[in-house]
């Protein structure tokens, strides 16, 4: 399997939403909330892009306080917080006013049960600095309890479930194996999230490598996923 990032249309969309945060005008706030269910890549898409921008990438944690958060963010950016939450904020502060970066803050989930994700709301306040909320598939339904933040959200960007297209995309950037439409479109419904589509690649890649398959079609697919009935479906192939 070949080891690259690849380019989804969920990553192709938030790549499109950060260039559009940076490029706002002062007067337009510019908090965003990424938002999906697991496994369809939104971290490694954040991490990926945080590590490719000047940026301050953060991932909450259960229990995390203001302090712990600010704590946090003035690590990454290279400053030594203070004991106490205004002086680590204003440190803060002062810091982004003079060199502006954008802010992600992954699993934003914890912040909202804690009511700690007021605090980047006045950080945003204070700073005009862009900052992407990141969170879980019902994120949106939780941040509906902070209207005061929901009013500064400048956009809201759901990740997706892989279609057939998507699948197709995923396929020919890290596999030499060729699929068919049909099977391309039964790997659909077997899974649309990227972290079991991997797994199941690999494993696709091993069984076909050992059974010399260069070309999965339907029917062979669902012998090499099955083990039970793998060897009767190869046996026909052969």
């Amino acid at each position: 399997m070949k080891k690259t990032f690849i380019k989804t249309k969920n990553v192709k969309r938030f790549v499109a939403l950060m260039d559009e945060l940076q490029k706002l005008p002062p007067n337009i706030p510019k908090l965003a909330l990424v938002y999906g269910a697991h496994g369809l890549g939104k971290s490694q898409t954040i991490q990926w892009w945080a590590d490719k921008n000047d940026s301050v990438y953060v991932r909450a944690t259960q229990g995390m306080t203001s302090r712990w958060l600010l704590s946090e963010i003035a690590e990454e950016l290279g400053e030594e917080p203070y004991w106490h939450t205004q002086e680590t904020f204003e440190l803060i502060e002062n810091y982004l006013r003079q060199n502006p970066k954008i802010i992600i803050v992954d699993e934003i989930d914890y912040l909202i049960e804690k009511h700690t994700v007021e605090t980047l709301r006045d950080l945003h306040d204070k700073t005009t600095c862009p900052i992407v909320l990141v969170g879980m598939g019902s994120a949106d339904k939780k941040l509906a309890r902070y209207p005061h933040l929901v009013d500064r959200l400048y956009k809201a960007l759901k990740f997706e479930q892989f279609n057939s297209e998507d699948i197709t995309e995923i396929l020919q950037q890290i596999t030499d194996l060729e699929f068919t439409p049909d099977a391309i479109n039964y790997l659909a419904t077997r899974t649309n999230q990227f972290r079991q589509l991997v797994k199941l690649i690999n494993k696709i890649e091993k069984l076909s490598e050992t059974n010399k398959i260069d070309e999965i079609d339907e029917y062979t697919l669902k012998g090499l996923l099955n083990e039970r009935q793998s060897i009767k479906a190869l046996q026909k192939v052969g």
